[in-house]
């Protein structure tokens, strides 16, 4: 019996096939774009090749948009068709599981678009200007591909962080935080993106066109 857990809300979508223990027995990845669409079927496809998969993982962001939608709807699908169960990881869930022995409390930071940032803390997201983030009342521990950013900023005020190895977010992190709640007895969490931002796209004027007859 085994794991497959997946991530696109980065730059890239990374696969990994966990045992029941966390050991990676494989891992994969491919470029976000171009091309996302036709390739990480494949690459699931080859990942469950001749394995009993229970369970797939799929982290739900923040993070890129058509990556969240393309590989939560492959992997809802995916679990569908194997009757596998589907566990909905969040980033910050999944960052948590690359320190498990971390003794401060962990901020993630990732780029929301050109001068914004997306900030997990204590459960929460939040979207907000890089000269804008929240100063920490704590000792933290910065993770993410921003943390160097975010770590300098709050640094300059003063503030009391440590900046952390975790960079890109590995499925292998997103397949042992599912163990790690199966394993405490909980329930899986909906596969949903997690949107922070409200969308950048308007309805026309006009309204939208009426369905076709």
């Amino acid at each position: 019996m085994s794991l497959i857990a997946l991530d696109a809300s980065g730059p890239r979508a990374v696969l990994a096939r966990l045992a029941p223990d966390g050991a990676v027995q494989a891992r994969w990845s491919a470029p976000l774009k171009p091309g996302l669409i036709e390739t990480l079927p494949l690459l699931l496809q080859e990942a469950a090749a001749g394995q009993e998969i229970t369970d797939i993982a799929i982290c739900t962001g923040p993070g890129s948009f058509t990556g969240l939608r393309t590989s939560i709807a492959l992997a809802q699908g995916f679990a569908a068709g194997r009757g596998a169960r589907l566990w909905g990881i969040g980033a910050a869930q999944a960052y948590a599981q690359g320190a498990p022995d971390l003794r401060r409390a962990l901020w993630i930071a990732i780029r929301a678009r050109r001068g914004r940032l997306f900030l997990l803390r204590d459960g929460q997201a939040l979207a907000c200007a890089d000269d804008e983030l929240p100063s920490p009342d704590q000792p933290v521990a910065l993770g993410g591909p921003e943390a160097p950013l975010a770590a300098a900023i709050l640094a300059a005020r003063g503030a009391d962080v440590v900046l952390t190895e975790l960079r890109l977010l590995e499925a292998e992190w997103v397949g042992r935080a599912a163990l790690a709640q199966r394993a405490a007895g909980q329930a899986p969490a909906p596969a949903l993106p997690l949107y922070v931002d409200p969308p950048e796209a308007k309805l026309p004027a006009a309204g939208l066109r009426p369905a076709p007859l």
